[in-house]
């Protein structure tokens, strides 16, 4: 028999939430972001959102939780099903991270981070335990592989992951950031493209 409606609302609560809570952390940040607002958003009242979330930090770990980090998870089922050269995972990534920056803001979410860190450290150590040290594991085990199939020249593997991905995190920031005050637009796609080209000229052996 089909579930009650409100048995089925109330699972979707949470995910609701965090929905509403990531339009509201990415329009206003997190320090100005306000409980009252979200809730609203969500379509529940505070202490709906109470019975869910502890307070603001803990509904920002499970916004960074549902909404960015299965992407990654996604990206590792992908690459180590097909088992590609090297070359194609660059290749294949790299669009890849600039589609997910398109459908999820996930600048907008490394933009809180970097700004607001100072005064909330809990948000860096959400955002590092549950994303940038999992992309950073993925692409530097990657990189391992392909040196030792002879495919990657040789050198410290994290940094070579941290020189493939970092213009596209630039990129990434220049959007959020510099465009808004009258910055030329950079196409992220053309971006991946164009940089996969010129990092896998220096990476490959």
């Amino acid at each position: 028999m089909a579930q009650p409606r409100w048995q089925r609302r109330a699972e979707d609560r949470p995910r609701e939430i965090c929905a509403a809570a990531l339009e509201v952390f990415a329009e206003r940040g997190f320090a100005a972001a306000r409980l009252e607002e979200i809730a609203r958003r969500a379509g529940v009242s505070k202490g709906t959102l109470y019975l869910y979330f502890r307070d603001k930090e803990d509904l920002f770990r499970a916004v960074v939780r549902d909404t960015v980090a299965p992407n990654i998870a996604m990206m590792r089922r992908t690459v180590e099903a097909a088992d590609p050269p090297f070359e194609a995972v660059v290749r294949l990534l790299l669009p890849r991270f600039a589609e997910l920056a398109g459908a999820v803001p996930i600048g907008a979410v490394a933009k809180i981070v970097i700004g607001e860190s100072r005064n909330f450290p809990e948000l860096a150590k959400t955002y590092y335990d549950l994303v940038v040290s999992q992309a950073v594991a993925l692409m530097t085990g990657l990189i391992e592989k392909a040196q030792a199939k002879g495919e990657v020249r040789p050198g410290d593997p994290q940094l070579h992951a941290m020189s493939l991905v970092g213009p596209m995190i630039m990129g990434l920031l220049w959007r959020e950031t510099l465009e808004p005050a009258g910055g030329a637009p950079v196409d992220l796609h053309q971006l991946a493209r164009q940089h996969a080209d010129t990092v896998l000229k220096g990476l490959l052996a």
